[in-house]
C-alpha cells in the first residue's frame, strides 16, 4: 500500500507538517509505504481553465505538477494538510487543488453530467488536515471543507478530516496530545480502509 502525504505549508518543521506526519505514522502501523512531500519544493502554476485536459485527462501545463500526478496515480491513499491563511488554504495548496481538475471528465453536450476518472477506475481514500492559530473553529473558515470537497470531487473519499486549533508557534501541535492521537488514529483508519477495499476486491474476484 502506497500512501502519499502532501504538506501545503512552507514551514517544513511546522505544525501542519507535524500533524500530517503523525497521520503517516499511523498508516505505518499497517506497514504502509509512506512518502511525505512539501509543495514548497515544487513549482506549480495555477490552472488557466484552458480545458486542454478535457479529452485526455492529462494536464497540458508542463511544470512540477507533472511529477506529482505520477505520485498521485501510483498511490492508494493520500494525506493532505494546510494551515489556514485568511480563512482558506494556502496559495500553494490552492494551485495544487485546482490542478486536480484534470481528473474530472464532462459529457460533451451537458456539463451537468460529469464524473471523475477515479470513480471509473477505482475510488481512493484520504485524510485531510487543517489547522489554525485561533481557538474558535469558525476562524478556520473553509480550509477543511476546501480540502475534503475537492478530493471528493476527484474521487477520493476522506475517512477523517482533522481540524486542529490554537497552534501557531513551532511545536504547539506536537504537545497537543489529543490532537496528535486523533491524527495517528486517522492514519490507522486510512490504512485499514485501503486494506478492506483490497480484501473486498479479492473476494469478489473469486466468484
Amino acid at each position: 500500500m502506497k500512501v502519499l502525504a502532501i504538506v501545503g505549508s512552507s514551514r517544513k518543521n511546522g505544525n501542519t507538517a507535524s500533524l500530517v506526519e503523525e497521520v503517516g505514522k499511523g498508516t505505518q502501523e499497517l506497514n504502509a509505504d509512506y512518502e511525505m512531500l512539501y509543495l514548497s519544493d515544487y513549482s506549480i502554476s495555477d490552472c488557466t481553465g484552458c480545458e486542454g485536459c478535457s479529452k485526455t485527462g492529462i494536464c497540458v501545463i508542463k511544470d512540477d505538477m507533472q511529477k506529482l500526478y505520477k505520485k498521485i496515480n501510483d498511490s492508494d491513499a493520500i494525506i493532505i494538510g494546510s494551515p489556514t491563511y485568511f480563512y482558506n488554504v494556502t496559495g500553494r495548496m490552492k494551485n495544487f487543488l485546482d490542478r486536480l481538475y484534470t481528473y474530472e471528465i464532462f459529457d460533451d453536450d451537458d456539463r451537468g453530467v460529469w464524473l471523475s476518472y477515479n470513480e471509473v477506475f477505482g475510488l481512493k481514500y484520504a485524510v485531510t488536515v487543517a489547522i489554525c492559530e485561533q481557538e474558535d473553529i469558525s476562524e478556520m473558515g473553509v480550509t477543511s471543507e476546501i480540502l475534503s470537497k475537492t478530493l471528493s470531487a476527484v474521487g477520493w473519499r476522506s475517512v477523517a478530516n482533522i481540524k486542529g486549533l490554537h497552534a501557531f508557534k513551532k511545536g504547539e501541535a506536537k504537545i497537543n496530545d489529543p490532537l496528535m492521537n486523533e491524527c495517528h488514529q486517522a492514519g490507522v483508519k486510512l490504512a485499514k480502509t485501503v486494506f478492506l477495499a483490497k480484501k473486498v476486491k479479492e473476494n469478489f474476484n473469486k466468484y
